[in-house]
C-alpha cells in the first residue's frame, strides 16, 4: 500500500538542513538533528541507511560528520522514501494502486534540492 512513517519526513528534512549549509565540510549529525529537532539516535539510524545506499557519506573525527556522496539535484524523495519506508504502492491494487502511481510521480519529480527551494519560499508564520 502507500506508507510513509515519520522516517521520510524528517530525512528529509535533516537533508535539508545539509543541503542548505553547503558542501564546504561534513556537517555533524547532532547539529542537523537540533537545527530540525529531530532525536539524534534516531537521525542516526536513518543517515546510516543513506549512507549504505550512497546518498551520503560519512567523515570520523573532530571535524566529521555527514555530506552528500551525491548531488543532492539527482537525489529524489521518492528514492529516500522507498529506502526508508519501502516500494510505495507494493501490493496495491484497483484504486489503492491508483493512488500509489499518482504519489510516485509527485515523489520522483521532487529532489532534496528543489525540496530546500520549496521550503525556503514557503511562508513562515510565527505565533
Amino acid at each position: 500500500m502507500i506508507s510513509i512513517t515519520t522516517k521520510s519526513p524528517y530525512a528529509l528534512s535533516a537533508l535539508i538542513e545539509l543541503y542548505r549549509r553547503g558542501d564546504a565540510t561534513p556537517v555533524p549529525i547532532a547539529e542537523l538533528a537540533r537545527r530540525r529537532g529531530i532525536p539524534v539516535q534516531f537521525l542516526e539510524q536513518l543517515f546510516a541507511t543513506l549512507r549504505r545506499a550512497g546518498i551520503l557519506r560519512s567523515q570520523r573525527g573532530v571535524k566529521g560528520g555527514y555530506s552528500f556522496a551525491r548531488p543532492a539535484t539527482e537525489v529524489s524523495v521518492l528514492e529516500i522514501v522507498e529506502l526508508l519506508d519501502g516500494p510505495v504502492g507494493q501490493g496495491a491494487s484497483g484504486v489503492f494502486a491508483d493512488a500509489a502511481a499518482a504519489a510516485r510521480t509527485v515523489l520522483v519529480d521532487v529532489t532534496v534540492a528543489s525540496a530546500a527551494e520549496q521550503e525556503q519560499r514557503a511562508p513562515m508564520y510565527h505565533i
